[in-house]
């Protein structure tokens, strides 16, 4: 989950009393977040550099670092933080935003050019007049940008931010695409003049933008934005121009989101201006900016609008297994910047009719409401309660019998990632890729988890790795669960139950391995009939490339192959710098029941 660092003294300001640091972090908790570390700016920068942490004076401004739920974009600031405290604890009502009333004829104007769905096809706008920046606002303003392009923008890809000093413009504005040797500009903290393909070389040196590059480098249009005396605004999603930069004397200011998804561009654009037209001469007002299209669409943003859904009230009550009336969860809900009022159904039943803010785009299913309502009503709070009756599902029963068994015969349980990289997948277990069994992820957070493992071996191998210091013989077991790609399932894959043992020794442990499996299908109840596909199970030779050729065998059960079990092959030790030789089994445990 998202990190925002606050200074406490200024969001105490904010929040209008003072906390000791206990008393803060349960509000946090309460409220569903998590004060994660107290800190200071000398402190975090010595971190990062991996130098030695000195103690802080007391003169060093003191910092919060909070986790934020991820889909809670309005608390990536403290603006929003603060104010979402206020309403929480009761200090402060839900802002109604609006939108100012100005005649149709006056409104800003964004034109947009069909050449742009080449690149990035949706625009929307907003201004914010009147507004008032100090440093700290300029900052927080700055670094709010920078959290949304980090988490819902998807690092720009999806949505790219460009905010104006709208007094440097003139208005109507023009969103394009042109060839990139036709766009030249001068770049924000730059002093002389680049066309767009020359910039594009620029920034391939700069630690920031250089990670951006790559989403338009390739296309044969830019996306550009210009106003009525062509004068660039931005080259999204890479650089705004120097022309419209905003200051700390800035007044008015221009906000435009480039975007491949309008919905997460409107999201985005609302949490924007909800976040800082508190800063503006009128309170929660916003300008609206008509966005047309070549083929005679136009819409006008931001969309401030409240969304209205109606949630059964025994619903939120049978979810949380509390009993409240109608108006103490519209109480409630109010805490959580949800207004609601009660309501009686068709067939005489109470609902509660919620409307849902412009900063809430979190709340889409009653379901979110209902975790809202448990969260004001304090989760220590809900009443403690035995169910009327719990059996595991079979799996887990077989599952928890053969990991009690295992243990019993010297074996110790170790639990890994779930997600690997993919050369530990695939190259490092001397496999390959078929692309029809492994989940890849998209755009993962590092190397080492590029792939939803489809073996228990890898994890296995890498603790081995860690450990091969220990005193021999190491014996390690895992029961957990691996997925593969299957086009029958609603989400393209489905997860498999897998037992894995691991035997690292001075010699290769391969008879205690055989005999582990024994044990196993004995405890099953599955007797060793060899040749046999119906009732019991057999071994035969075997050829995986992850073990060694001749000592290997397929483990068949009631006719299907359930696993296989060997000495590992050299090279894959080798690969995972295992100096000792091993032997590894692993069946699958839902083809056993």
């Amino acid at each position: 989950m998202p990190t925002v660092s606050v200074g406490r003294d200024r969001l105490f300001d904010a929040l209008g009393q003072t906390y000791e640091d206990s008393e803060f972090e349960e509000l946090c908790f309460r409220f569903g977040i998590e004060l994660d570390d107290i800190t200071t700016e000398k402190a975090i920068v010595r971190k990062q550099k991996h130098l030695e942490v000195e103690e802080s004076s007391e003169a060093e401004e003191i910092i919060y670092k909070i986790e934020v739920p991820a889909n809670r974009y309005d608390l990536l600031c403290l603006e929003g933080l603060a104010r979402a405290l206020r309403i929480f604890e009761e200090c402060e009502e839900t802002p109604a935003f609006k939108l100012a009333s100005i005649k149709h004829e006056s409104m800003l104007k964004m034109h947009v050019k069909p050449e742009t769905s080449q690149v990035r096809p949706f625009v929307v706008c907003a201004v914010l007049r009147g507004i008032t920046f100090d440093e700290a606002r300029y900052n927080s303003f700055i670094d709010l940008q920078d959290r949304l392009h980090q988490n819902i923008c998807r690092r720009r890809t999806l949505v790219a931010i460009g905010t104006h000093d709208l007094d440097s413009l003139e208005g109507p504005f023009t969103y394009e695409a042109l060839p990139p040797s036709e766009i030249n500009f001068v770049p924000l903290k730059q002093e002389e003049s680049f066309r767009a393909d020359e910039l594009m070389e620029f920034y391939k040196s700069d630690l920031k933008l250089k990670k951006f590059l790559h989403i338009i480098e390739n296309s044969p249009v830019y996306p550009v934005i210009y106003d009525r005396n062509r004068t660039v605004l931005s080259l999204p999603p890479i650089i705004n121009s120097a022309h419209s930069a905003i200051t700390l004397q800035t007044r008015n200011v221009f906000i435009e989101c480039t975007a491949t998804d309008l919905t997460k561009a409107i999201v985005v654009l609302n949490t924007m201006v909800a976040m800082f037209s508190g800063y503006c001469e009128r309170k929660f007002e916003v300008e609206p900016v008509e966005v047309m299209y070549s083929d005679g669409r136009a819409f006008t943003y931001p969309d401030l609008s409240l969304y209205d859904m109606e949630v059964p009230l025994s619903y939120i009550n049978d979810a949380i297994g509390i009993s409240l009336e109608a108006n103490e969860v519209a109480r409630l809900l109010e805490r959580m910047q949800l207004h609601a009022t009660s309501s009686v159904s068709t067939d005489n039943k109470s609902n509660i009719r919620v409307s849902v803010p412009p900063t809430r785009s979190d709340v889409l299913h009653p379901c979110d409401v209902m975790e809202d309502v448990a969260i004001a009503f304090g989760y220590n709070e809900i009443p403690k309660r035995k169910p009327v009756s719990l059996k595991p599902l079979p799996l887990n029963e077989l599952s928890d019998l053969i990991q009690s068994e295992i243990a019993m015969t010297g074996f110790t349980e170790v639990l890994t990632w779930i997600l690997c990289s993919y050369k530990e997948n695939f190259t490092m277990l001397n496999r390959k890729d078929d692309k029809i069994t492994a989940v890849i992820v998209g755009n993962p957070r590092s190397a080492d988890f590029e792939a939803v493992r489809t073996s228990l071996l890898p994890g296995m191998l890498k603790t081995i790795a860690h450990n091969k210091d220990h005193p021999k013989p190491i014996k390690i077991y895992e029961v957990g669960d691996v997925a593969i790609l299957d086009k029958l399932k609603d989400v393209g894959a489905i997860n498999r139950r897998q037992l894995a043992a691991f035997y690292c020794g001075a010699n290769s442990g391969f008879e205690l391995i055989h005999s582990l499996v024994d044990r196993i299908m004995e405890v099953v109840g599955t007797p060793f009939i060899p040749g046999d596909e119906s009732m019991g199970y057999y071994i035969k030779r075997s050829d995986e490339p992850q073990f060694l050729p001749g000592r290997q065998a397929s483990i068949i059960y009631k006719g299907k192959h359930i696993g296989n079990f060997g000495i590992v092959h050299p090279e894959v030790l080798k690969n995972f710098d295992i100096p000792d030789p091993c032997s590894f089994v692993e069946l699958n445990v839902d083809s056993l029941l």
